[in-house]
């Protein structure tokens, strides 16, 4: 069996995917109560890594994506592939997954 091992310069996604890094979920209630990583939220905010070179139209041109590299954003709770990396959790999500970018 062949091992596979990737670091976040070798994902490139395809089409109009993007891939992020999720941030760390909050670890205290708002009353410092610490929670547990089982009752912890996954966090539905992440930096953008690497993007696709979009959707290919019927004439062969890419349609652009509307983020970029580095930008902050959330996406939708229960889209993308979630991949870890090392102790880094990311996720390889679609565009059209992504509802707003943070500023």
């Amino acid at each position: 069996m062949s091992t596979l091992t990737l670091n976040v310069s070798t994902v490139s996604p395809l089409g109009d995917r993007v891939f992020l890094k999720v941030n760390r979920a909050e670890e205290k209630t708002a009353g410092g109560i610490l929670m547990p990583d089982t009752a912890q939220e996954k966090s539905q905010v992440g930096k953008v890594v690497s993007v696709g070179p979009g959707l290919r139209s019927g004439n062969g041109s890419y349609a652009p994506i509307d983020v970029q590299v580095g930008d902050q954003v959330l996406y939708a709770k229960y889209s993308g592939t979630d991949i870890k990396l090392g102790n880094e959790d990311y996720v390889l999500t679609k565009a059209q997954d992504i509802l707003a970018i943070v500023t």
